[in-house]
């Protein structure tokens, strides 16, 4: 259930009560956003943090997949990444007239976070001589879609920004973190073992 089917007051308190999943309200093909805006449901805006909840369940499969991998300190950063793009997701899904100054959003830490991490994993790589291949293990690969789909996001993101007004931290963060998944990608395979197979190009 997205963000925008709850009101500013959820922010008082983390501890929703979510006792009904089915609303009938949308069933005109419009929805709400936090502050009780009614929109088209393919309006940028749905699109937008539909996408970071699309994003946000490929991400728990990585985490599961990290796991059966033994790889659980990666696990655990993802699952704060999961946080993070749960947060995000409420501030697309709210208009900035409508912001709670309790309501949970990205911050610079959370920029300085991802590249904290990058830079630490990136130290224990081999030097990339071509583009790598998603493959490998499956861990591997679902980081690859997140990154894909996190680029897809900001793209819709940066698009609405053109539109309306958009926290700008929002596009710092997707444009950091999908660089984030392709290191992940990479130290996923060092970590087991597993060989990176590189693009050959004009090889088909």
């Amino acid at each position: 259930m997205g963000p925008s089917t709850r009101s500013p007051e959820m922010f008082h308190d983390p501890k929703v009560a979510i006792n009904r999943v089915y609303t009938r309200t949308g069933d005109a093909g419009q929805t709400r956003l936090v502050g009780g805006q009614k929109v088209e449901k393919d309006d940028l805006r749905i699109e937008a943090y539909g996408t970071v909840d699309e994003l946000n369940a490929f991400v728990g499969a990585a985490v599961d997949s990290c796991r059966e991998l033994s790889q659980d300190e990666l696990a655990d950063v993802l699952v704060r990444v999961q946080h993070a793009l749960f947060n995000l997701g409420s501030i697309l899904a709210t208009l900035p007239a409508d912001m709670h100054p309790q309501q949970p959003r990205v911050r610079e830490g959370d920029v300085l976070a991802l590249e904290q991490d990058m830079d630490r994993r990136n130290e224990a790589l081999p030097t990339l001589r071509s583009f790598v291949l998603p493959g490998g293990s499956r861990a591997n690969v679902e980081l690859h879609q997140c990154r894909t789909i996190c680029r897809r996001a900001e793209r819709l993101v940066v698009r609405l920004a053109r539109e309306q007004e958009v926290d700008p931290l929002t596009v710092t963060y997707l444009n950091r973190l999908s660089d984030a998944f392709f290191v992940w990608s990479r130290a996923v395979n060092h970590v087991a073992g597993k060989s990176e197979t590189l693009w050959r190009p004009n090889e088909a």
